[in-house]
């Protein structure tokens, strides 16, 4: 049951959430005095009740089991008002949880596998479509990249917050270009004329005039190529050789000030690289930012190019060959994807 609410009772959203003395109970006071930013880092958003916090909940690509779903359901029934609020970056957040319950709060969720997000100036939760393992659009595994990215930065102190989207293709569900760092996923192409029938269909799928029949032979205009895989994915006889890639796009910024992102690169094509990149952005603004700054803010202040530079070079170091991209497809009735160089794909 819900803090101040009879036994059994769920206090309807629209109630529970009126700054009134019936909707909301005095919370008890917590036995240690924590600050504003410390709360923020812990996940607790002060909501304008007094002595009452969301919490946020860690949420990686959009995915929770079910258990995590219980676990949450447990929480927000014992010590918020009953229900739980999806966020816009695919996070879940609890209200009305008395501060002074917290440990309580962490304890419970840990039990389902749960943890606190985080908010403030630091790297936030990474958002992802469905990718290659759902969407037959999909051209890379989003959920794999993003909990590579969670792993390798999330909660990372900086200057001011910072935020990755991943989307799985050029349909960019994820709206890849309004965050600080976004990935398209998309596909490197060749014609294999030898498997070719000649149907025409790459050249009506492509939405960007980039491919052409030409005196019997298919001539993509790179030029005009923006990788989204269309002509492979739809090809009957496979005429076409193809592998993941990763398009990045840069400074995007979408709230109170909204920016596009930029693409400044050609695409990754090896997870390695895209790291590389990702390390080398993001040290970039940790160098160059000032308290409060969005990377955008930044990029404007102190100019482009020493960040194109720094990201160039990270993009042109060879690879060490470790974190290679193994294209994969994904199984009904399985688990986990297998690898094209498997016996099992044939």
């Amino acid at each position: 049951m819900g803090r101040g609410d009879a036994p059994g009772e769920v206090v309807d959203m629209a109630t529970a959430t009126e700054d009134t003395a019936a909707a909301t109970a005095a919370p008890k006071k917590p036995t240690n005095k924590l600050s504003s930013a410390a709360l923020k880092k812990g996940g607790f958003m002060a909501q304008k009740q007094k002595g009452f916090y969301a919490l946020r909940i860690r949420v990686v690509g959009g995915d929770l089991t079910t258990q995590q779903f219980e676990a949450v359901a447990r929480v927000a029934k014992k010590y918020g008002r009953g229900y739980a609020h999806l966020t816009s970056r695919q996070a879940i957040e609890i209200p009305f949880i008395n501060i002074a319950d917290a440990d309580e709060v962490k304890a419970e969720l840990a039990k389902g596998g749960v943890e606190p997000g985080c908010c403030g100036p630091r790297v936030r939760t990474v958002t992802a479509c469905q990718g290659c393992r759902i969407c037959p659009s999909g051209n890379i595994d989003t959920y794999d990249i993003a909990k590579k990215l969670d792993e390798r930065y999330y909660g990372r102190d900086l200057p001011g917050k910072f935020k990755f989207g991943v989307t799985g293709c050029q349909n960019n569900c994820l709206k890849a270009e309004e965050n600080d760092l976004g990935i398209k996923g998309g596909r490197k192409v060749k014609w294999l004329p030898d498997s070719c029938i000649h149907c025409g269909i790459c050249t009506k799928v492509c939405r960007f005039d980039a491919c052409h029949d030409v005196d019997g032979k298919i001539v993509v205009d790179y030029d005009k190529c923006v990788s989204c895989g269309k002509c492979a994915q739809k090809c009957p006889v496979d005429s076409w050789e193809s592998r993941p890639v990763y398009n990045l796009l840069f400074g995007g910024l979408f709230g109170n000030h909204i920016t596009k992102g930029k693409a400044i690169l050609p695409p990754c094509e090896t997870e390695e690289q895209l790291f590389r990149v990702a390390d080398a952005t993001i040290q970039w603004f940790d160098d160059h930012a000032k308290p409060g700054d969005r990377f955008k803010f930044t990029l404007d202040r102190e100019g482009w190019d020493s960040m194109v530079e720094a990201v160039t070079k990270a993009y042109n170091e060879p690879d060490t060959g470790k974190g290679e991209v193994a294209e994969v497809r994904f199984v009904p009735n399985q688990d986990e994807p297998i690898p094209m160089d498997s016996p099992e794909w044939q």
